[in-house]
């Protein structure tokens, strides 16, 4: 699979570099908030839109996780970095686990905030048609959000996450993406991998939260440890952007 350089933009100058691949329900603007806490003179960050999403919502794909890696490396390729590590927030953490896969020697390290586990995320029929229906019904995509954020934010912070999901993906995208993400199964062919993996959990993420990470990543990464976020959920780069650069850069400058 040949991957496409995708609209991206680089934040920072510094010599650690990051690819940075966002969640299901938002593009590359989810990180935002995020980038006035990092320090880019020690960083630099390429933060990208998959395809389907943001500036490449017209991009034509077969929307999943390995095409999410191809087309990571080809940007990373075409900035001419050789090697770097990889953020992945919640689906961004499964495609960043193919990245490594694909270039073994490439991936430093991974950062993965509320991320899915290499085994996907198995949903009972109840909450597949919630998020398989999330594709063409806004109030799915927002009882989803407010669920997986512990139901602790008001209606303003929760229009702006469904405006921005609704406004900055195609529908035929996020639908396939969620197959991708959450019901393809490498974990085996990632268990014992030594690649230093930090996990960002939110406190008050009831789906991939500690358990989860417990149960799965920490399982599979010998060299994975987990920090948990007390006032986030599964939108750490939204709620609590600070506290998530903090971990991030105190990881990635060790």
């Amino acid at each position: 699979m040949a991957g496409q350089i995708l609209p991206h933009d680089v934040h920072g100058t510094g010599p650690v570099r990051v690819i940075v691949l966002h969640n299901w329900f938002g593009d590359r603007s989810s990180f935002d908030a995020l980038r006035g806490h990092l320090d880019g003179d020690a960083f630099s960050y390429a933060f990208l839109d998959c395809r389907g999403y943001g500036e490449a919502i017209d991009h034509d794909g077969a929307y999943t996780m390995e095409e999410v890696a191809e087309d990571a490396l080809a940007v990373a390729d075409h900035l001419g970095w050789d090697a770097f590590s990889v953020l992945g927030h919640s689906m961004g953490g499964k495609a960043a686990q193919w990245m490594m896969l694909e270039a073994p020697g490439r991936v430093r390290s991974i950062v993965g905030v509320s991320p899915v586990p290499a085994a996907g995320f198995p949903l009972d029929d109840a909450t597949w048609e919630l998020f398989a229906g999330a594709a063409e019904e806004p109030g799915n995509r927002r009882a989803i959000i407010d669920n997986t954020t512990g139901g602790r934010h008001g209606d303003e912070w929760l229009d702006v996450m469904v405006d921005r999901s609704v406004g900055r993906s195609n529908k035929a995208a996020f639908r396939a993406y969620l197959d991708s993400w959450s019901r393809t199964d490498f974990h085996e062919r990632v268990k014992d991998n030594p690649t230093p993996v930090l996990l960002v959990a939110g406190a008050h993420d009831p789906a991939l939260g500690a358990a989860t990470m417990e149960a799965t990543w920490l399982q599979w990464y010998p060299n994975a440890r987990l920090e948990v976020i007390d006032g986030a959920g599964h939108y750490p780069p939204e709620e609590t952007p600070a506290e998530l650069a903090t971990a991030v850069e105190r990881f990635l400058g060790d």
